[in-house]
Order: structure tokens, then C-alpha cells, then sequence
């Protein structure tokens, strides 16, 4: 369900909870391709597979327990810990949510495309929102950019405060070398917000603060609550 404008979403865990054997069968689907299909996707192709399989299996693991889930973290941050479990297989060996991300995605020269982390979603409310398709290939720019201007258009997770303060959610922080990468990187963060200074802001003032990186940035607490449309 997509909520606040466009911005972000909840997910109707209930309901795919009763087509859980649709769920299985696409994550079944994922996990038959062999590494050597893989390498012989282009780079739009593995990153739009990648993507798609973190988010699929994301929402697996929150099945396992839903719905008595409040958090993904309630899997454990030590023991237990979601993202670091090794809980399916993908690309012929087992795998976690955090190596998709970590060694793969964000693996310095692969892809180095710092807007994946608009398109991953961990569950949480202060995700980025799920997107309402898969991501393909043919038009993963495209998508890739749109889940930029969502994500960067809500102000519960960035903005420009009244006096003048650029706001914004922790992925930028926890993240941050990864905003520097690629065509999509800029030299620092306050130059790659200077690009959507016009959704970080109404007033015309603080937008022109913003986009000549005058803005000082600090960091917004992160919302792990399961993004359940249920609460």
C-alpha cells in the first residue's frame, strides 16, 4: 500500500501471509539461477535481481514470525540477527540479506549505483518504500530515479528545518562513502542534495540554501517499527 503522497509505503504482510505460496514459488524462481547465468546478465540486469531478491526475501524472514513481529529486529541484532542469517540460498550458495547488500551491491566498483539504497527496503518504517513492481532492467533508471525523488520528497525522513538545518534520514549517514560513487555521486553530501534542493523544501529561501550547500546536515533517528499497514 503506498501512503503520504507516493512517498512511502506499508505492506499488507496479512495478505501476502495467505498467498505465501505465490511468495515461495518467485523466491524458489530466484534461487535456481546459477552464478554462471548471473554473470551473464548486464550490470542493470544483476542490480535489478539483486534488489529484487532482498526485498523478496525480506519479507519471507518477517513471515516466519508475523505477526507476532513489531520489528525486524526482534529477529535479534547478535543471535538471530536477520540481516546477517544465512537463511536461503541464492546464486548456488547460502546467503544473507546483508551480503547481497554489503558484498555485492555495495562492493566498491561493481556497480557503484548509491540510489539502491532508495530501491532495498528492510521492513522497516523508515525504509525507503517498497517499491509496487519489480525492478527490470529496462527501466531500472528510471525507477531507480523516481524511488530518489519519493524518498527524498518526505518529510518525515528529510527536509530543511525553519532554520535553515538540512535534516535527513541515517542511511545517509550510515552510507555515506557510498553517495560519493558512480554517475549518481557527488563530492560530498551537501553537493548531492544541492540536485533535489527543490523537494527538500517549499520556501524558495532555504531551497537556494540548500542548493548552494550551505545547509549544515545532521542525522534523523531511524524507525525500525515493521512497516505493517495494520499500525
Amino acid at each position: 500500500m503506498v501512503l503520504e503522497g507516493a512517498h512511502a509505503s506499508r505492506l499488507d504482510y496479512a495478505g501476502i501471509a495467505r498467498e505465501r505460496a505465490a511468495l515461495r514459488e518467485y523466491l524458489e524462481a530466484l534461487s535456481r539461477v546459477t552464478e554462471a547465468e548471473f554473470r551473464a546478465f548486464s550490470k542493470a540486469q544483476q542490480i535489478a535481481f539483486l534488489v529484487n531478491a532482498y526485498n523478496a526475501f525480506a519479507v519471507e524472514k518477517v513471515l516466519a514470525r508475523y505477526p507476532d513481529i513489531r520489528s525486524i529486529r526482534d529477529f535479534g541484532r547478535l543471535f538471530g540477527n536477520p540481516f546477517r542469517d544465512r537463511f536461503f540460498r541464492l546464486l548456488g550458495r547460502p546467503m544473507s540479506l546483508d551480503a547481497i547488500e554489503h558484498e555485492m551491491l555495495r562492493r566498491p566498483g561493481a556497480y557503484d549505483e548509491p540510489r539502491v539504497h532508495y530501491a532495498l527496503n528492510c521492513a522497516a518504517v523508515g525504509c525507503p518504500m517498497l517499491r509496487e513492481e519489480a525492478y527490470v532492467a529496462e527501466r531500472l533508471e528510471a525507477q531507480l530515479e523516481e524511488q530518489a525523488v519519493r524518498f527524498l520528497s518526505d518529510r518525515t525522513r528529510n527536509r530543511v528545518s525553519a532554520d535553515g538545518r538540512l535534516e535527513v534520514s541515517r542511511i545517509f549517514e550510515w552510507y555515506g562513502e557510498d553517495w560519493k560513487r558512480g554517475a549518481q555521486g557527488a563530492d560530498s553530501l551537501e553537493r548531492y542534495f544541492a540536485r533535489y534542493a527543490h523537494l527538500l523544501a517549499d520556501d524558495p529561501a532555504l531551497q537556494k540554501r540548500v542548493a548552494e550547500g550551505r545547509a549544515p546536515i545532521s542525522f534523523l533517528p531511524y524507525d525500525w517499527s515493521l512497516n505493517d499497514v495494520r499500525r
